[in-house]
């Protein structure tokens, strides 16, 4: 088979964009290369009608599902666009992507919330902010974010020490 590329998007020799994805499945994958992989084998599917359903590009789906070692997590519009593309929930793929770079990413919330009403949402709004906007991020101002992170992590924890 010969792959070129059309307007950014792997097309096999003859035109076709829409075979089955024949990846080998099992050790050296990583979570979202699996769920991937199992999506379009119990549906018959092909990146595609992955693509077509979830609104992305066919080349974005072929590269999660062939990527064996992501840097970071896609962006939350392309998690949302591949759960719709597999008929998955949301929160499954989040999860395999971030498991899938090394992060653990937790569906519930834990509730924090001790002071008055509303207060909760409003963390929850900056903590959905933060992070999803830590691809935006240089490498340097991811630096000085963690370093910032720790320092009020060791003074949280000095302050239980007294």
């Amino acid at each position: 088979m010969t792959v070129r590329a059309t307007d950014g998007e792997p097309e096999t020799s003859g035109g076709r964009t829409s075979e089955p994805a024949t990846e080998p499945d099992g050790a050296g994958t990583n979570p979202l290369q699996r769920l991937i992989q199992q999506r379009l084998r119990e549906r018959n599917m092909s990146y595609g009608e992955v693509s077509r359903r979830g609104g992305l590009p066919r080349s974005t789906v072929y590269t999660l599902a062939t990527t064996r070692n992501l840097v970071r997590p896609p962006r939350p519009a392309t998690i949302d666009a591949l759960a719709k593309g597999l008929d998955v929930p949301v929160s499954m793929v989040r999860a395999a992507a971030a498991e899938s770079t090394g992060l653990h990413y937790y569906d519930a919330v834990p509730d924090y919330d001790t002071g008055p009403v509303g207060e909760n949402a409003a963390g929850d709004q900056e903590r959905e902010l933060l992070i999803a906007s830590i691809d935006e991020l240089s490498p340097e101002d991811r630096r000085h974010v963690t370093a910032l992170v720790e320092s009020l992590r060791r003074k949280a924890a000095e302050g239980l020490d007294s």
